[in-house]
């Protein structure tokens, strides 16, 4: 299986389940991530977890191309985007996490854009 496949089929399913699980649980999971906020280990280790996922993906798949194979591209290069910061400069997450736990408009677009993320894999990987 192209590495394509195996993202789109990994990533996709992924990114649509929490996109659809996040609101049914936003008072449990926003206790969750002010935990995490607050806990510069957890967050630290996030970051590792994070930045290893995400160099792993642009590893096998750094392909810049006009259609759905970017996506996964993107989501690497996000992904170790979001490690660094969380390992290098974690002070500046703390305030920038509450505030987006505090708007209902960041975490509404945020979960629109994750379900998008997550739909057009997992079609391309599982039906197409």
């Amino acid at each position: 299986m192209p590495p394509s496949n195996f993202l789109a089929k990994l990533l996709g399913p992924i990114l649509a389940v929490v996109a659809v699980g996040v609101p049914m649980n936003r008072k449990s999971l926003g206790a969750l991530a002010q935990g995490v906020l607050g806990n510069p280990a957890l967050l630290f280790l996030l970051g590792f977890l994070d930045f290893v996922s995400g160099l792993a993906i642009v590893l096998i798949h750094n392909v810049w191309v006009a259609d759905w194979r970017v996506i996964s591209t993107l989501l690497g290069w996000l992904l170790i985007v979001r490690g660094m910061v969380r390992i290098l400069i974690p002070d500046q997450v703390k305030p920038c996490g509450a505030k987006l736990l505090k708007s209902p408009n960041a975490a509404t677009a945020s979960l629109a854009v994750a379900l998008v993320l997550g739909l057009v894999p997992s079609y391309f990987g599982y039906a197409h």
